[in-house]
């Protein structure tokens, strides 16, 4: 290691300039990263609704739809807007009262029951079914063209619809997060350090890292708008203590040495050293997102794992350098540091230390309690605002034909209409069902002579019969979880290998999978923390001790909404418990190593607790000031109320975590301090002092 941080001394304009040049592909790598905005692809390929959807793809050509409202437009103008349809390219068919009786049948034919499906006060549906999928560019410019070539009177609906408000809204606000969050960390560090300039100078390497991470994604093919929205922020906030953790010890140098190459030389040294374990565990936090069946945890998983060992990399090569080269100007902007010592917490928590143990005692079952009972949301456009053009569209769904989902039947073509008839009238009894409609079903109450030639089409393919069926339950419900698992039951009397797909059905799989994916990935990462600190901190007993610590302020911070009767989206329940634990659990290890160190040093268990508590609390709360910082102002700024949410946990779970590290973690040191030196390597032979 020793020729290597020499080797970053002596070539530092070498390394900023080869730095310069990698931002190039850096830049054109985020460019070229294709961004996903559609949670369901998500999903594993091996479950039934995506195997049905695939058929609808396949054999329908039906990738996705959108259904289009018609506010008092007449049939000539409704088959003339058809013919402007037909022209994409993407689309494959168009379902409207015009194209299934043609414009010369009267209204009044239309039995009533049906009409009364798709009239209401002057509007009327449309159904635009696509050739690719609902995320794929293709679909999403086919959208973007039917919303140019239709005016006020129609609003166009769907979750494609959704995707690209989606899509819109997040790039018009990622600029304005990184801006925030870079805002809030030069003012947390213009406090904490000496120096005017080295903030930005520290700013500046881990905005290279992110550009080195953002740009590393093209190689992944595509990432999700959350991974987009967050990573930033996000990777500012966990790695910024790695940079200054080297200014500090470069500081520190300079005081036994005025050579700053030697001095950074050391630093460097000492910083790898000392970050080594810590930035481990933040990645294997992060790798334990790789563990869910919802692949969008290892989506963000491992682009933020990259970020972090990214981050290491350029704190040990790029910021030397850059410190280097700006010392003289850091000297010139020198002042003295603002931020308090802290001794008076200092004290006050190792004198106290068993009235803390005591209210962790009593604050333990409660957090728990509340942790377990914070309510989730699955439903994805209840994180967007109500006045995007597709959620007026969806509402005005809901609220004028009854629409609220949704979905489609696909079972043997072979199968008789009289049987798929008495499918249908189970399914209608079933509480909540709006109607159904199929082919067979349109012949019954249509004369087929008079029916367009492309209906048989659109519900059949050389294999399968399609039957839509509507409901009316919200999406992500537990009333349509319920109501898909009656219909699904049906359906296998009828065809075992039928299939109900959709929305609501994907959705379904979604709460399932995501059930799981909670307990799961938090004993993942738990159990691979777990391991790397017995090996960090040769010790069996305080692994258990620090993750009990982490995890106490991680049922804090996940309980909160419980008590303020806040729903949080499902995507943070699973990822943020493995964030926090991941990224603040350096807190913990900072104290704790310091500890055995001066216990190893014939220390009493309470002065090296307190000079090690007393050495950490600076940096912890400046850490955790970072991360909040980076955080906080995109949970309080953002719009899409997904990355709200997520943002606002983090920055919470940061603060919560600063505070029970040094008010808990002491405490329980000292308390447990026998069977520490009982089960940590070279620490048996320690006799108490008192």
């Amino acid at each position: 290691m020793s020729k290597f941080s020499k080797f970053i001394c002596k070539y530092r304009k070498i390394i900023l300039i080869i730095t310069l040049l990698l931002l190039i592909p850096s830049i054109l790598g985020i460019k070229a990263t294709r961004v996903n905005y559609d949670i369901l692809v998500y999903l594993p390929e091996n479950i039934e609704t995506i195997q049905g959807e695939n058929i609808l793809s396949e054999e329908f050509n039906m990738g996705g739809f959108s259904i289009i409202v018609l506010d008092d437009m007449k049939s000539k103008e409704i088959e003339k807007l058809e013919k402007e349809i037909n022209k994409l390219d993407n689309v494959e068919k168009i379902i409207s009262t015009s194209n299934i009786i043609g414009s010369n049948i009267p209204i009044d034919v239309i039995p009533d029951d049906i009409k009364g499906k798709i009239y209401k006060d002057g509007s009327t549906l449309m159904l635009v079914t696509f050739k690719e999928a609902i995320s794929s560019d293709a679909t999403m410019e086919t959208v973007e063209k039917l919303r140019e070539i239709t005016d006020s009177r129609c609003k166009i609906s769907g979750m494609t619809a959704t995707l690209i408000d989606t899509r819109d809204l997040a790039n018009s606000e990622i600029a304005i997060y990184v801006i925030i969050a870079v805002a809030l960390c030069l003012l947390v560090l213009e406090i904490a350090l000496d120096s005017y300039i080295t903030p930005i100078l520290l700013l500046a390497n881990i905005g290279i890292a992110i550009l080195f991470n953002m740009g590393s994604n093209v190689f992944l093919g595509e990432i999700s708008y959350i991974t987009k929205a967050i990573s930033a922020v996000l990777q500012l906030g966990v790695t910024m203590d790695f940079a200054i953790f080297l200014y500090h010890s470069y500081k520190a140098e300079q005081e036994k040495t005025s050579n700053i190459n030697e001095a950074m030389s050391a630093a460097i040294q000492k910083t790898f050293s000392a970050v080594l374990g810590s930035s481990l565990t933040t990645i294997a936090g992060f790798l334990a997102l790789c563990s869910m069946n919802l692949t969008l945890g290892k989506d963000i998983g491992i682009v933020m794992a990259k970020g972090v060992l990214l981050g290491v990399i350029s704190v040990v090569t790029i910021l030397p350098a850059i410190i280097l080269e700006f010392d003289k100007l850091i000297k010139k902007t020198s002042h003295k540091e603002i931020l308090p010592k802290f001794n008076h917490l200092k004290n006050f928590n190792i004198k106290h230390y068993k009235l803390i143990i005591i209210i962790f005692i009593i604050l333990l079952p409660i957090a728990v309690y509340t942790y377990s009972h914070t309510e989730v949301y699955y439903k994805l456009d209840e994180s967007l605002p109500d006045s995007l053009a597709s959620i007026t569209a969806n509402n005005a769904l809901k609220d004028k034909f009854g629409l609220a989902s949704e979905a489609m039947i696909l079972i043997d073509k072979n199968i008789p209409d009289y049987k798929v008839s008495e499918m249908l009238d189970k399914i209608e009894q079933v509480e909540g069902i709006d109607f159904t409609l199929s082919y067979s079903k349109i012949g019954q109450t249509i004369p087929k002579e008079i029916l367009s030639e492309d209906i048989t089409e659109i519900f059949t393919s050389e294999s399968y019969q399609m039957i839509l069926v509507s409901s009316k339950y919200e999406i992500a419900s537990n009333e349509l979880n319920s109501q898909i698992n009656e219909i699904n039951k049906i359906i296998k009397e009828y065809d075992d290998k039928g299939m109900y797909v959709g929305e609501g059905p994907l959705m379904k799989d979604l709460v399932e999978i995501s059930n799981h994916d909670f307990n799961s990935v938090n004993i993942f990462s738990i159990g691979i923390i777990f391991i790397i600190m017995i090996f960090v901190l040769a010790s069996i007993s305080l692994p258990v001790i620090l993750i009990c610590v982490i995890e106490f302020a991680i049922f804090i911070n996940m309980g909160i909404p419980y008590l303020t009767h806040t729903q949080i989206p499902f995507i943070a329940s699973i990822v943020i418990g493995t964030i926090q634990l991941g990224a603040t659990i350096d807190y913990a290890i900072l104290i704790t190593t310091k500890y055995l160190d001066l216990r190893k040093n014939g220390k009493s268990k309470k002065d090296a607790v307190g000079e090690a508590l007393g050495s950490s609390i600076s940096s912890i709360i400046v850490s955790g000031l970072c991360f909040f910082g980076a955080t906080f102002g995109v949970g309080a700024y953002s719009k899409i109320e997904m990355i709200g949410s997520l943002c606002t946990l983090m920055s919470r779970g940061a603060i919560v975590s600063v505070v029970v590290v040094i008010t808990v973690l002491p405490a329980l040191l000292i308390a447990f301090d026998k069977l520490i030196c009982k089960t940590t390597a070279k620490m048996k032979q320690i006799k108490e002092e008192c």
